[in-house]
């Protein structure tokens, strides 16, 4: 037997054909439109995240702030957006020009031979693995620094061309995080229409019943993790900062903002704060009592994230700190800082939708209520 010719088929055969090849063809169309407007979007992509997050984060101040200018949204966004600015590049200008112009006085007096490196403590060469190391470069600075200096010349320039290329980095993303802070400005200025578009979205994804949850639950983790990971960070930071100037550390300040950068990254402050308790130790300017005492208060002040952190992480998100915890390390594991707030989110949202899963199962009997156990 032969196959029917295409005009012996069923009429409703032929339509169903019709029908998916049109289905594949908008499907495919639809592809390739999204993939065009992501390849457009993408340059902007970290940008506009950035954006939205501390849109999200600062909006509550934008709201108090519109409130007590008579409910002008406009207005209260652009106070928020020029304060903003200005305290992100007035002081990093300071900080950068203060590096600057120590870098620039430790080579003029190595050139010129007039810096004077204190001689090492015998008890250096007494420490465990690099002791005598240490002793050994520290003592030939102290007799003969030209020397070691060109000893060194070869690393030296290799830790200069790293330098520049971090200053780069770093000036790079303070201009990125400026421009993601005037589009969060934007973005807050149109603050009502955002939150409806939000709701929608999450209403057409995932139902109009779980919608405003998910919605909520977003919100509420990005400003969790905003306080429990940059908020900690700048209290751990300013209370390492108020010590080393109270034990008279030299660069407290330098330190300091790199204590903020560590904590950001959620790498512990004790890589500054242990240096800092070893210099208290061998430098010879403290007697044992102000040694210990300060010792204590920086080993504190480095160990304080590991305090406030379980008490700030989680506040006000509907999911256990444990799971905001993990998604924010692991976000920033893959991701780097943008992903503490992204893998928390996604964490947190994956976290509700299984366990509304396992609420929802039909062969587990619910629990009866009060009002029925009563009436029973």
């Amino acid at each position: 037997m032969t196959d029917p010719e295409p005009s012996d088929r069923p009429l409703q055969d032929q339509r169903f054909e019709g029908r998916l090849l049109d289905v594949l063809i908008r499907a495919g169309l639809v592809l390739v439109l999204a993939m065009l407007c992501y390849r457009i979007f993408s340059p902007f992509l970290v940008l506009m995240v950035w954006a939205l997050i501390l849109a999200v984060t600062i909006y509550p101040l934008h709201q108090w702030l519109a409130a007590g200018m008579g409910g002008r949204q406009g207005w209260a966004a652009t106070s928020i957006t020029v304060l903003g600015v200005v305290l992100i590049v007035a002081p990093t200008a300071v900080l950068l020009s203060s590096i600057g112009d120590s870098v620039q006085g430790l080579v003029q007096e190595v050139q010129q031979n007039t810096l004077q490196i204190p001689p090492p403590r015998p008890g250096v060469a007494g420490l465990p693995l690099v002791g005598p190391e240490i002793h050994a470069a520290w003592q030939l600075a102290h007799d003969d620094l030209p020397a070691l200096v060109k000893s060194l010349q070869p690393k030296i320039g290799d830790l200069a061309k790293a330098a520049l290329s971090m200053v780069a980095s770093i000036g790079g993303g303070i201009l990125a995080f400026v421009a993601a802070f005037i589009i969060a400005g934007i973005i807050m200025a149109f603050g009502a229409g955002g939150d409806r578009a939000s709701h929608a979205i999450f209403a057409r994804v995932v139902g109009a019943e779980r919608g405003d949850e998910f919605t909520t639950l977003s919100v509420a983790t990005i400003r969790a993790v905003a306080q429990g990971v940059i908020g900690i960070a700048f209290i751990q930071a300013i209370l390492v900062g108020l010590v080393l100037l109270l034990a008279g550390v030299p660069l407290a300040g330098v330190l300091a903002v790199i204590v903020l950068v560590l904590g950001i990254a959620q790498v512990p402050a004790l890589i500054v704060t242990l240096p800092a308790i070893a210099y208290l130790w061998m430098s010879g300017a403290y007697d044992t009592g102000a040694a210990a005492v300060n010792s204590v208060l920086l080993f504190v002040a480095g160990m304080a994230d590991n305090v406030l952190k379980p008490l700030m992480l989680g506040r006000g998100v509907d999911a256990p700190m444990p799971v905001i915890l993990l998604g924010a390390l692991g976000g920033m594991a893959a991701g780097g800082i943008l992903g503490l707030f992204v893998g928390a989110v996604l964490l947190a949202l994956g976290y509700q939708i299984f366990m509304g899963w396992v609420a929802a199962n039909p062969d587990v009997k619910q629990p009866p209520n009060e009002s029925s156990k009563t009436a029973g």
